[in-house]
């Protein structure tokens, strides 16, 4: 078997068991050994530059540059050697690698969480259970305003935790994941505009954003397409796409969240409250009828359907590929 097959085959053996087993590696798992990089290199960097807005923006770009180029040649030299020593040990290595970029038997469990949150415990549980999810302040939101927060995590991360890294290890294996993780990584942990990141994480939020240009629209038309097949509203995701696609100060959030919220029916978006701090933010969406706790569910299929679907084309190209 070639190179190219086993690479791709690593792929699809990655996603078959991020369904089946999730993320149990806790703290050896790749994306918190990224963190730990993050974390390092902006405690070395920070105070070697000037606490000027040029300074910060200087010592971000350093490590926004660093972080995913050490992740990728690390997980390119640990393949080489596994090659090296047999091509069935390059497999299981690169499976694994893969496994780990994806994320979304863990994005549909956290999700669902606050469901049974929600009906076990009551709505302070699935306000405490939604805040591990969101970065928008929880403390006084509604159950209706909790559940189209879970809604709005599955249909955005449908992209970052399944369909981006799908799209980087079609291009690159492997190691294309491993380069994604790093820069979705840095996002997560310094892409705020606050006081600490305002500047620091500028380099690594745009580089977010560039990264997952292509992945965002992809996920956006599989979902439109998920959305036939499950017999959702496919025909509205489409309508609601065309319309709100661009209703979000990211240029890529709403891609997704757009076709989601015409797929289900219901409105995403909205004003919410970051650090106590009312933002204003257009809706997404037609309040066709009102947000219920099965559309996190739904969601949760329609993230399936699109990673499958996705998944299938990658298959039909790989297979193409070879024929070629």
């Amino acid at each position: 078997m070639s190179l190219y097959a086993i690479t791709a085959l690593s792929v699809f053996v990655g996603f078959a068991l991020d369904c089946l087993l999730g993320d149990p590696l806790g703290r050896a798992h790749p994306v918190v050994l990224m963190g730990k990089l993050i974390s390092f290199l902006e405690n070395q960097l920070r105070p070697r530059f000037p606490k000027t807005p040029q300074g910060e923006r200087t010592a971000g770009t350093i490590m926004a540059l660093t972080v995913p180029l050490v992740s990728a040649d690390v997980g390119l030299l640990l393949l080489l050697l596994a090659w090296r020593l047999h091509p069935w040990v390059y497999l299981i290595l690169s499976s694994f690698l893969c496994w780990q970029c994806f994320a979304a038997r863990c994005l549909m469990t956290e999700a669902k969480k606050v469901v049974t949150c929600l009906e076990q415990q009551g709505l302070g549980a699935g306000r405490r259970q939604v805040s591990m999810l969101v970065g928008r302040d929880t403390e006084n939101l509604t159950e209706e305003q909790v559940v189209k927060a879970a809604v709005e995590t599955v249909a955005e991360n449908t992209s970052d935790g399944v369909v981006a890294p799908l799209f980087w290890m079609a291009l690159f294996g492997a190691v294309g994941g491993l380069f994604y993780k790093a820069v979705n990584t840095m996002d997560s942990m310094v892409g705020y505009k606050n006081d600490r990141y305002l500047h620091f994480g500028r380099f690594a939020a745009k580089f977010d954003d560039v990264v997952n240009f292509i992945p965002a629209r992809l996920s956006a038309l599989a979902m439109i397409a998920s959305a036939f097949l499950l017999r959702l509203d496919g025909q509205n995701a489409w309508r609601i796409w065309r319309r709100d696609r661009r209703n979000h100060a990211s240029p890529n959030s709403a891609q997704p969240e757009s076709a989601c919220a015409g797929a289900l029916r219901v409105q995403l978006g909205g004003s919410a409250s970051y650090f106590g701090k009312l933002y204003e933010k257009p809706t997404i969406g037609d309040p066709i009828r009102p947000i219920e706790r099965g559309d996190v569910d739904r969601a949760c299929q329609l993230l399936y359907g699109t990673s499958v679907l996705l998944l299938l084309v990658f298959g039909a190209i790989v297979l193409l590929g070879g024929l070629v």
